[in-house]
């Protein structure tokens, strides 16, 4: 795999940890800024929002910028708004901190794994992106454990403050490591925007936000789940967010080398297996042992999606896969926004924290009937397509 590709990656693990640190420290977070657990779960919608916000409009406003560079002025966004979250002395602030971080999420994954694949020959694509990727997993596996027993033991400040040293280091990979990749000509915005109207990448999209909405819906509030339902301690939370990580590297590592040679199979596997967890956590969140094994599958499942997901939109948006790219990252930060809403609702009705992976699990469900939806019209439109004309060579022509 190119040098390239494994700085994109180093920075995926920063943003990573940004993302998903929320999960381990949001006791913390609402004790010493006031405000419910459902209250400081919304930090999660808050960064999804931004993703949504920020990954087709600077992809769209850069277009024409030099991908290196580009990718350079994302990095240095994202160090900001974490700064801001580090130094955040209310809420109100930490959010801001946060969206303006996000901002800069979307476009940079929409862009990479666009760069990330035309630096590999096409049957490595998918591995590829899944490399990018990794570097989510990886700050699930490293980075985030270690968020969470600083932001324990040191205060949450001290976590954002980890992030930032992070981001610097990616920053400095991708100045250094990355080539220059200008954007490509021709396409231009109208070719662009005209790609999100194909109906089979709208299909994707859909299926993103549903597929992974059901993911945040259960793992947003997954450190209240397992020390009030399933009886761990605080402490034990940093071992639950390490299994999750192992259990995405895996997922995803597996999916990128599925995703080159089945890739619709990949995507609808991986769905209906992030479907049936997600059902049995229901059950298994009432014992350690059984909760442990969940949360691996649960993050293997999670992150088997991705590189499937990725792949297939920027199939579908051939020719102007870059908006179509950043979209699909925006769509999967949409759910990760409407999963802790309506997991929030689910607190609030007082049905319980087990209820969450329930209605993770219809979510999601609803998903992979999406995604099957989509397989299903393309093998159709696969089948009544008129064989092409033979042919005609000098020796017929002659006859």
């Amino acid at each position: 795999m190119p040098i390239a590709v494994i700085a994109l990656s180093l920075s995926g693990f920063a943003i990573g940890v940004t993302e998903f640190i929320i999960a381990g420290i949001l006791p913390d977070i609402g004790s010493d800024l006031g405000v419910s657990i459902p209250t400081a779960g919304l930090l999660v919608s808050g960064y999804a929002l931004g993703v949504v916000i920020g990954a087709p409009l600077l992809t769209v406003l850069c277009a024409r910028t030099e991908r290196k560079r580009l990718l350079i002025r994302l990095m240095a966004l994202f160090l900001i708004g974490t700064v801001v979250s580090a130094l955040a002395p209310t809420y109100g602030v930490l959010m801001a901190g946060r969206v303006l971080s996000a901002l800069a999420h979307g476009a940079f994954f929409g862009v990479a794994m666009v760069v990330a694949a035309d630096l590999v020959a096409g049957d490595r694509k998918g591995r590829a992106v899944s490399m990018v990727a990794a570097g989510l997993t990886m700050s699930t596996i490293l980075g985030v454990p270690a968020g969470t027993f600083i932001g324990q033991n040191f205060g949450w400040r001290w976590a954002f403050w980890m992030v930032a040293l992070f981001g610097a280091v990616g920053l400095a990979g991708i100045s250094a490591l990355v080539p220059r990749t200008p954007a490509p000509e021709g396409t231009g915005l109208r070719g662009e925007l005209s790609v999100l109207r194909r109906p089979q990448v709208i299909l994707v999209l859909l299926t993103t936000v549903l597929g992974f909405g059901g993911v945040m819906t259960s793992y947003t509030y997954i450190a209240e789940m397992v020390t009030k339902v399933t009886g761990f301690s605080d402490g034990a939370v940093t071992l639950i967010m390490v299994l999750f990580g192992v259990g995405m590297f895996v997922g995803n590592l597996i999916s990128g080398r599925l995703a080159d040679r089945a890739p619709s199979s990949a995507m609808c596997g991986s769905l209906a297996l992030l479907t049936v967890v997600l059902a049995v956590f229901v059950l298994t969140v009432h014992d350690k042992t059984a909760t442990c094994v969940t949360v691996f599958l649960f993050g293997a499942a999670t992150f088997a999606t991705i590189s499937p997901l990725q792949m297939r939109i920027m199939a579908k948006a051939d020719g102007a896969p870059t908006l179509a790219s950043a979209s699909n990252i925006a769509a999967f930060n949409l759910a990760n926004a409407a999963g802790p809403l309506l997991g929030g609702q689910i607190i609030h009705a007082g049905l319980g924290y087990p209820a969450l992976n329930w209605a993770g699990a219809l979510v999601t469900l609803a998903g992979l009937l999406l995604a099957a939806l989509g397989v299903a019209v393309e093998r159709r439109a696969g089948a009544v397509a008129p064989a092409p004309a033979p042919a005609v060579t000098s020796g017929s022509a002659a006859h």
